[in-house]
């Protein structure tokens, strides 16, 4: 099975045609994800156990962000105000977390993997890449937006 707009070499040439939806399936970037677990989601939430995961969530959001920054170079400067905002937006949160040291805060081999990782990526799987990272950040901020947001209502009546 062939997706559209790919020619029958392409399909030769990279082998995945015959498995060309199991790529989207099969995103194995262990992006940040919050969940239910997480309390974030829920109401009256417990506030520091959600600050902690959002923050670490887009302190690894990070790194990801840089191979987008490396290789979606016509959108550069969108994507490196993005990877600012997101370290400020993290360093904010950590601040708010009772015990900052329990932010998980990738290291350098851990960031190192990622991006060999991201880069051992052949490049008509780059753009398939770029898609899932934008995907889940998306995701990963309406959330985040939710709980602050709820953070912000419950402080306002609680003062």
């Amino acid at each position: 099975m062939k997706p559209l707009g790919v020619s029958p070499q392409m399909c030769e040439k990279f082998t995945v045609c015959q498995n060309s939806m199991e790529m989207l399936v099969q995103n194995n970037l262990n992006l940040p994800k919050l969940t239910e677990a997480d309390g974030c989601l829920l109401t009256g939430f417990p506030e520091d156990k959600c600050l902690t995961k959002i923050s670490s969530g887009l302190y690894k959001f990070q790194t990801y962000l840089e191979y987008i920054q490396e290789t979606f170079t016509s959108e550069k400067q969108n994507v490196e105000s993005l990877y600012y905002g997101t370290g400020h937006l993290a360093h904010t949160l950590r601040q708010m977390v009772i015990n900052p040291d329990e932010v998980i805060i990738p290291d350098l081999a851990t960031q190192e993997s990622i991006r060999t990782k991201l880069r051992s990526s052949k490049a008509w799987i780059e753009k398939i890449t770029i898609h899932l990272i934008l995907r889940d950040y998306t995701s990963f901020m309406e959330k985040t937006v939710r709980a602050i947001r709820y953070l912000i209502y419950t402080r306002s009546f609680s003062a």
